[in-house]
């Protein structure tokens, strides 16, 4: 059912006196939301993406006969065709139904009238009411210059500006209207720099999380890390990895990937990563140690679709040999120096944990030799294809070709991984969808 609200006028600066009254019956918006309408008052497109030369100024002030006089906004420094629309509301109310996206600022008188949801005694009750309903409008207060004091605590209540009613002229408001409306997007630009920042932070300590120092005091292995997040992302996926070493001199290392892309699978990854440390600190290996694990996942998952995929070496103190253990992970690549890497034996691995509630891990020993690179990683990089989009994907093999490719040209360590992610990137024909994670581990006969 049509509204009756109050009437709108169009004021140009550029024509003398220009002035054109609207129906403001047209609105039809019968509810009390704030920033809704659907009239032609109602503008559904964004304020900043409509023609800049034009502003919205909705009054609100209590005087049903007018006497609130808002002047032509004719501004003498030149406003280049600036027109302003004007819109009055005699009360909140009113005001609450004529507050649509497409005004840009708010004057409001601090006479109103106190609504009865506010305290009596607080003179800012009106300002602090279309604060709430326009958090996103720039808003000017209106006051007698007898209360300056109040004027001025507008101002730190959330006001952009004010104005006294005795020294109100048509230069003087137009030019308050602009500078309200640029420092309340100048104040929105500061605030979504500061959620950014925020969430810089938080994305750090999640990648401190999912990707932490390894603790390899007194081992004679060097080690390598790569990350780098599928383009799709900013922030980390769900791929982690670990590196310890225990008081027996055995190091334990391990790369898993949680199965989809965004904070809870990140977040899920952390929990897995930091449980691993723990239990392999407790002395927990193998079966007992995935068999534990899988019952963190279960606790903890948002729904029972979600698994990780999961590998753990455990290298002797000597070096020579370790064990392994696949949860439905692709299986790492060995390298003796001198020779072509080739794939760890992948047969007797188990199921992805959080798949099959009973489920076992096999632990497999595996001869390293005296001086080896094992090379651990996450599917992103398998995944990838070999000539750009469409093209079959890299796979295992064509992976242990392009590190063959590498080693053979002498790299090692980060290098070396560094130069597996650009090559696979390049075959992909740009960034992998995928999250990949890439570890590596080397032993020079030399140093043990």
């Amino acid at each position: 059912m049509p509204v009756s609200v109050p009437r709108q006028r169009i004021v140009s600066a550029a024509g003398q006196g220009e002035t054109t009254a609207m129906d403001a019956t047209a609105v039809t918006d019968t509810g009390t939301g704030t920033g809704t309408g659907t009239g032609p008052a109602a503008s559904t497109a964004p304020a900043a993406d409509r023609d800049r030369t034009d502003l919205t100024l909705l009054v609100v002030e209590d005087d049903p006969a007018g006497a609130l006089a808002v002047p032509e906004l004719l501004d003498a420094a030149g406003a280049g065709g600036t027109r302003v629309r004007i819109r009055t509301a005699r009360n909140l109310t009113e005001a609450e139904r004529l507050l649509t996206d497409d005004v840009h600022c708010v004057l409001v008188d601090l006479a109103l009238p106190v609504p009865r949801t506010a305290a009596d005694e607080d003179p800012l009750a009106p300002l602090r009411h279309i604060l709430r309903l326009a958090p996103r409008h720039a808003v000017l207060a209106l006051a007698p210059s007898a209360d300056a004091e109040l004027a001025a605590e507008a101002v730190r209540v959330g006001a952009q500006d004010h104005l006294f009613r005795e020294e109100l002229d048509g230069r003087l408001l137009s030019r308050a209207i602009r500078y309200a409306v640029e420092r309340k997007r100048n104040d929105a630009a500061k605030v979504k720099l500061a959620e950014s920042r925020l969430r810089a932070q938080e994305n750090a300590r999640l990648e401190r999380g999912l990707l932490p120092t390894p603790l390899l005091d007194g081992s004679d292995l060097r080690f390598a890390a790569s990350y780098r997040p599928g383009r799709s992302r900013a922030l980390l996926g769900g791929d982690f990895y670990d590196v310890v070493r225990t008081p027996d001199g055995t190091v334990h290392a391990m790369i898993g990937d949680v199965c989809g892309h965004g904070p809870d699978e990140a977040a899920l990854g952390v929990e897995l990563r930091i449980a691993w440390r723990a239990l392999t600190f407790a002395g927990l290996c193998g079966d007992e140690l995935l068999s534990t694990l899988q019952q963190v996942l279960e606790h903890e998952r948002e729904s029972e679709e979600i698994f990780a995929t999961l590998c753990t070496v455990d290298i002797a103190p000597d070096g020579r040999r370790a064990g392994l253990c696949l949860a439905g992970h692709p299986a790492p690549l060995v390298a003796q120096r001198g020779g072509s890497a080739r794939l760890l034996p992948y047969e007797d691995g188990g199921p992805a944990l959080g798949l099959l509630p009973r489920a076992r891990w096999p632990r497999r020993q595996v001869e390293l030799g005296g001086a080896w690179s094992l090379l651990l990683y996450t599917d992103g990089l398998i995944e990838g294809r070999t000539a750009g989009p469409g093209s079959p994907r890299l796979g295992q093999d064509g992976m242990v070709d392009m590190i063959n490719r590498q080693l053979t040209g002498g790299l090692r360590g980060e290098t070396l991984l560094e130069a597996a992610m650009a090559e696979a990137r390049a075959l992909n024909g740009g960034e992998l969808t995928d999250d990949v994670a890439l570890l590596a581990l080397e032993r020079d006969r030399a140093r043990g």
